[in-house]
Formats: C-alpha cells, sequence, structure tokens
C-alpha cells in the first residue's frame, strides 16, 4: 500500500472550520491541559486571518485556562505600553508610541487592537493582581528602554539615575542607528560600552530590595529593561560575526524574559 504523502497526512490531521468566531477549540485546550506554555506561531507576518486566530486562541487560554499574560515577539517597552493599557494600571504610561518601529504592520493592526480592546475590557471586572498582562520578549529597542530606565530611576533614586545617565551616555552618539555602534566598536574605532551598561543593571539589581518594596511591577519593567538595554548593546556588537551568533543571543534573551515572567507570574 503506498504511504500517504505530505499534504494527505496534513489534511488527515488538520481540524477544519468555517469560520474563526465559531472555531471549536476544545481538542485543542485538551491537548493543551495543565502546560503552562503556549506557543502561538503563524506563517506569514501579515495575514488577518493568521491574526485573528491567534487572538481568538489567545483569549480561550485566557479565559478557560486562567494564562496570566500574553508575551509577544515584540520590543518590551512597546508592549509596556500596551500593558498600561489592558490592566488600567494607575503609574503613568510611557510617552513614546507603541510599536512605531519597522516592521510596524506586525503589532499595529486591525486585528491585534481588537484583541487588545477585548483584554481591557476582560480585565476591568478584575482585582488589579487578576488581570492578563501583555508583555514583549525583544530586544531592538535599544533607546526606549534607555529612556525608562532614566525615567524610573529619576523618579525612585535621583542620585543613581544621574550615575546611569552618565553611562548610558556611551551609547548617545549611536541612538539613530545603533547597528553602526557595533560595527564602530568591533574596528576599534569606538570604545565598547559593555561594562558602561552592565554596572547599570547591576547597581539596580544590588538595590532590589529598597526597590521593589516600593512597586514590584515597576522595579521588574526597569530590571527587564536595563537587561534588554546589556543584551542589545552586546547583539549588535556580535551581528558582524555572523547571524548565528547574533540571532542566539537574541533567542537566549527572549527565553530568559521569558522565565522571568513566569517567575514573576506563578514564583520560583
Amino acid at each position: 500500500m503506498a504511504q500517504p504523502n505530505l499534504p494527505q497526512e496534513i489534511a488527515a490531521a488538520c481540524e477544519p472550520f468555517e469560520d474563526i468566531k465559531t472555531a471549536a477549540l476544545d481538542r485543542l485546550l485538551a491537548r493543551v491541559g495543565d502546560a503552562r506554555v503556549v506557543l502561538l506561531g503563524e506563517a506569514t507576518h501579515g495575514t488577518s486571518e493568521f491574526y485573528k486566530m491567534r487572538a481568538r486562541i489567545s483569549q480561550e487560554l485566557i479565559q478557560e485556562k486562567d494564562f496570566r499574560f500574553v508575551a509577544i515577539e515584540g520590543d518590551w517597552p512597546d508592549a509596556a505600553r500596551v500593558d498600561h493599557y489592558v490592566r488600567h494600571l494607575e503609574y503613568p504610561p510611557s510617552e513614546w508610541t507603541a510599536f512605531a518601529r519597522f516592521p510596524t504592520w506586525m503589532w499595529r493592526n486591525n486585528e491585534r487592537r481588537g484583541f487588545v480592546d477585548w483584554l481591557r475590557a476582560h480585565n476591568a471586572p478584575f482585582k488589579p493582581s487578576n488581570r492578563a498582562a501583555f508583555h514583549g520578549l525583544d530586544l531592538y529597542s535599544l533607546y526606549d528602554s534607555i529612556r525608562a530606565v532614566l525615567k524610573y530611576l529619576d523618579e525612585v533614586d535621583p542620585a543613581t539615575a544621574h550615575v546611569a545617565r552618565e553611562r548610558y551616555g556611551c551609547l548617545t552618539p549611536w541612538q539613530s542607528d545603533p547597528a553602526t555602534y557595533g560595527h564602530a566598536a568591533l574596528t576599534g574605532a569606538y570604545p565598547t560600552c559593555e561594562s558602561e551598561v552592565a554596572v547599570v543593571l547591576t547597581n539596580l539589581l544590588h538595590k532590589r530590595r529598597s526597590y521593589a518594596e516600593h512597586d514590584g511591577e515597576r522595579f521588574l519593567d526597569a530590571v527587564q529593561n536595563a537587561r534588554l538595554i546589556t543584551n542589545a548593546e552586546q547583539y549588535y556588537r556580535i551581528m558582524y560575526y555572523g547571524s548565528r551568533a547574533s540571532w542566539n543571543l537574541r533567542d537566549s534573551h527572549m527565553f530568559e524574559t521569558l522565565k522571568t515572567l513566569l517567575a514573576f507570574a506563578f514564583g520560583p
């Protein structure tokens, strides 16, 4: 008997549906079981139907499986702007426009806007600690993250903010094109900022107790931005060695961010 080919195997295993809004997801949720992490990809970076079904599945996971947050392949400070909106947070939101950097269509689209509005409405009846969050895992937001760390330190520790502003100043000449910094540092035309940015992160972590006791959420945001800056600085330096090293660093950053979010939501 001839073995089925790949298209036939896919057709036999698929679960067809006629409409995204009414598609039965019971079998999918049964396969999810008690998993804490579900990875939702899409094959196009731009097709409405993929985005709508991803949003629908996310809604079901939040409602039926009590998932605590959505983490996207987007930059941390941009997602934090959305998180402020969907969780009705009281502290002032960031001043920049979320997801305004290329490729804007990945997250600034009508399908994502619909999901964000749904999540805000879903969260409204719950206590702040029980509201589903919206986070970003990526590391391309070097200068938005610098701005976020400095804003946080200006409010909680002005003296440390002054020191951090001087250390981050190492990267200021390259804010419009951080990849140029990586090339200049690699060729020796400009000293690396590795130690400068690492010290800011270390100082934040050393003061965890005094900072976090005032507002653990905001401290988490500051630490993640500082960690992003440290990893992004390294990313732009090693990208000229080849795509493998830089992609591995980016993937490691996203995985470590996910682990941090899981620990914050559920405990170590």
